[in-house]
């Protein structure tokens, strides 16, 4: 993660909650003794009311009533991260987040139980005319015969998207021994077997399913997937629940299919736009809704918190995040895999745009050894982090790094090989501008850590710490003494001396490790030695 979000850490942390949240679920916050937070909560804020408090915040935190809008985010100066208390993410611009380097995180896991045990309570109650019933008797008539239901034992249940909550959806449908068609681009026919269900597309759902649930996320992909085609496939009386988000289902499809009697009937939680306490849909007896509820219980609420909590503290203590929305999100063990190359891959890139001149074109980086067998972007995002610093700064981060690389025009290329030619691990790095190429290569050392082993092409073993100068030569006698001579008389002291060369009297190359970094003068006078090409200053 990104350095200065970690210096953060020394300072104070403001952290705005801008919607209702738990109270026990931001406990963790509250007694965090190793950060200095200062936790404000204003809700029910208006857009313009928001935009004019939220310049000096830290950290964004949310539910799903404030949308995080690209000018809100424009007006936070100092965000780092925004935190939604849940799992959808649709009310904040990702984009907009992405591009100025705040990472977004979320809450999956926290609300999985109380979302799926709400489908199944809206699936029994469609089935059996539950809310219709209690109407009916609450208004002082004991009708029997208008609310015959029916069974969900060997009924047909297709479950659209197969994530965590669709999965435990199809735990509870099969204890009601129903039988499951489950869809989801990615699950295998191995996964399916193993659940107990039937691997199905949209299209076999809709054809064969008695009730059909949706449990995507709303993306262009997903908008209107149950719409006026799919409803003409189905069977007539079929049932239709929707406690995921608005927009997965055709409405007006779905009111239509109702009328003309396709549907049978229809349970929803979410709507396109809400409040939607004068929606359509509200006015068909076959309809039961409630006002997205599918989180709303105590413990959901309180855990969703708590996980964002955690991610908050985690990110300003560690620079790691569990639950990240805009970048790769990798699992707890294969991240501590990539961990330890992160510092190293930064340094290379940062090594590669201080010695090289002219526009940066491509950025080519290799992963050879154990290293190859790892997810490897999250390396690759702190390899370019490094090699855009020197011009973007502290804006540039893991999170924005490869889209700040493609927006100005960076081709980035990513080869692995197992074969590290006597490196457990090699990770090579090399930069292509529209004057010239440059390459470094480093590894981890076991209890020694990070090395630059190879500049150029040539054998070195530089620790990439502090201030060093770089220098490309020709290989003949005297020429580190008059580089060691011309400093001298600077009063630049070196610390440690590498040599690499490809064959006697041929290219070669230094790098110096020196006490206090080198004025321009200092460069001008060295690259005036005889047999001395190039010098640059480098700082790791």
């Amino acid at each position: 993660m990104a350095t200065e979000t970690i210096e953060k850490a020394t300072k104070t942390i403001n952290v705005f909650i801008a919607d209702p949240l738990s109270e026990d679920g931001i406990q963790p916050l509250r007694q965090e003794t190793g950060l200095d937070l200062n936790i404000i909560i204003d809700t029910g804020l208006a857009p313009e009311q928001l935009k004019a408090k939220i310049a000096d915040v830290h950290v964004l935190l949310v539910r799903s009533q404030t949308t995080v809008t690209r000018e809100i985010i424009e007006a936070a100066k100092n965000l780092k991260l925004i935190g939604r208390a849940g799992v959808g993410v649709d009310n904040i611009d990702l984009t907009a987040a992405t591009e100025h380097g705040i990472i977004v995180v979320n809450a999956p896991d926290g609300n999985t139980n109380s979302a799926a045990e709400h489908t199944i309570a809206m699936m029994t109650s469609l089935a059996r005319h539950i809310p219709q019933a209690f109407n009916t008797l609450k208004n002082g008539k004991w009708d029997r015969k208008s609310y015959v239901g029916v069974e969900l034992k060997n009924k047909t249940l297709g479950v659209v998207g197969f994530g965590r909550i669709g999965v435990e959806v199809a735990y509870r449908a099969k204890g009601s021994r129903m039988n499951v068609m489950a869809y989801d681009p990615f699950l295998s026919e191995e996964r399916a077997q193993e659940l107990g269900v039937t691997k199905a597309t949209v299209e076999e759902i809709c054809q064969a399913a008695d009730f059909i649930t949706v449990h995507t996320p709303l993306l262009p992909e997903t908008r209107n997937l149950i719409n006026k085609e799919k409803f003409a496939m189905m069977k007539d009386g079929v049932r239709i629940i929707n406690c995921a988000r608005g927009g997965i289902i055709n409405e007006d499809d779905l009111y239509d299919a109702i009328v003309e009697g396709k549907v049978a009937g229809a349970a929803l939680d979410v709507f396109v736009e809400e409040p939607a306490t004068d929606h359509k849909l509200l006015t068909l007896p076959q309809v039961i809704a409630t006002p997205h509820l599918g989180a709303s219980t105590i413990e959901a609420q309180e855990s969703v918190a708590v996980d964002v909590s955690n991610d908050i503290i985690k990110f300003f203590k560690t620079g790691t995040v569990t639950n990240p929305v805009n970048m790769p999100s990798i699992p707890k063990e294969k991240l501590a895999e990539v961990e330890p190359f992160f510092a190293l891959a930064e340094k290379l890139g940062k090594f590669l745009i201080q010695v090289s001149e002219g526009t940066v074109k491509e950025l080519n980086i290799s992963y050879a050894g154990e290293v190859a067998n790892y997810d490897v972007r999250p390396l690759t995002a702190n390899a370019i982090k490094g090699l855009l610093s020197t011009n973007h700064g502290t804006h540039v981060n893991d999170v924005n790094a490869r889209y700040l690389a493609e927006r100005v025009g960076i081709k980035i290329n990513e080869h692995k090989t197992t074969t590290a030619k006597g490196f457990t691990n090699l990770v090579t790095v090399e930069v292509k501008t529209e004057k010239e190429t440059h390459s470094v290569a480093g590894t981890l050392l076991n209890g020694l850590g990070a090395r630059i082993v190879k500049v150029e092409g040539f054998v070195v073993d530089v620790v990439p710490t502090g201030n060093f100068l770089y220098i490309k030569n020709t290989d003949k006698p005297g020429a580190i003494g008059r580089v060691a001579t011309k400093l001298a008389e600077s009063q630049v002291n070196i610390a440690t001396m590498q040599v690499g060369r490809d064959e006697v009297g041929g290219s070669a190359v230094m790098m110096l490790g020196i006490d206090n970094a080198v004025t321009p003068q200092d460069l001008a006078a060295v690259a005036t030695l005889e047999n001395i090409d190039e010098v640059k200053a480098i700082t790791l």
